[in-house]
């Protein structure tokens, strides 16, 4: 059995398993339960007010940042900062499409923190992920930063190319530099998306995801969105007329719609840029809101 010290007991709550003043034996199984339910009461009633004294923590509200600059000023919902900045991004990546291609690379992934770039890319017939990790440069954008690393990288290619005379060796000798094999080949295998090929606003109208019209039963969803949208914007039961037109006319180009399903695929991540060696292009991060 184990012994408890009595003077650990809380206070006003008999230990039972000490002795009596007399020297008196051991209470029964049935003092023992009492004593033990009592104890559990207290202990969780201290608990309780304690823990409306502990600092409630705060929860850190998440920053958007522009998935070309990493700058939060004047962000709002918005992915990039400017088209300017977006563009300039894509310019310097696709600029630098002759490496992937002399690396033989099938899938890469670009991103960036504070303080590196990050290309993580995977070569046909390779099943590892080879990481080339960039320090940034203060005051510079990660798109000059990736142009200096592509500039450390081409150079090394061409400079074991000239003296083995061997592209397949020129490469490998590349990919030798890198950081080291980081993360499964999923890090750099792209998601997919199927999105609806939709005109204008009608799944605003009636308050539904591309990720609905993905679904087997969409033709119920409809009908069901259409059903709740009607019966706060009919205009009898004092909604506007107007608002009720560009439903049912939402309602009709959905179910249109869904006779005949189409959809524009597509690959990448929502957080990185994604570079496809089939297509030799990089894809900027796909939205994060849209699934299928």
């Amino acid at each position: 059995m184990l012994e408890v010290d009595p003077s650990s007991a809380p206070r006003g709550i008999h230990y039972p398993g000490a002795l009596s003043d007399t020297g008196g034996p051991y209470p029964g199984r049935d003092a023992i339960s009492h004593f033990i339910s009592v104890l559990n009461a207290d202990i969780l009633c201290n608990m309780n007010a304690a823990a409306r004294h502990l600092p409630v923590k705060k929860q850190e509200t998440r920053r958007n940042r522009c998935l070309s600059c990493g700058t939060s000023e004047n962000m709002s919902r918005r992915r990039y900062c400017s088209i300017a900045c977006r563009q300039l991004l894509r310019r310097k990546l696709d600029q630098r499409t002759g490496l992937l291609r002399a690396l033989n690379t099938r899938y890469a992934t670009f991103y960036f923190t504070d303080a590196v770039i990050v290309m993580d890319l995977m070569p046909y017939g390779e099943r590892r992920i080879f990481s080339f990790i960039y320090p940034r440069s203060a005051n510079r954008a990660p798109a000059e930063d990736y142009s200096d690393l592509g500039d450390i990288l081409g150079k090394a290619w061409w400079t074991e190319h000239e003296r083995t005379r061997k592209k397949y060796l020129a490469s490998r000798h590349v990919l030798a530099r890198c950081n080291g094999s980081h993360g499964s080949p999923r890090s750099v295998s792209p998601l997919e998306l199927h999105i609806p090929t939709l005109k204008g606003n009608a799944l605003v109208h009636l308050k539904l995801d591309e990720a609905d019209l993905t679904r087997p039963e969409c033709r119920e969803i409809i009908k069901q969105a259409y059903r709740r949208q009607v019966m706060r914007h009919h205009p009898d039961h004092g909604g506007d007329a107007r608002s009720f037109i560009r439903i049912h006319q939402a309602y009709e180009a959905l179910l249109a719609w869904a006779k005949s399903p189409s959809f524009i695929r597509r690959r990448g991540f929502p957080d990185k840029w994604f570079y496809d060696g089939a297509r030799n292009a990089w894809v900027q991060p796909i939205p994060e809101n849209r699934s299928g």
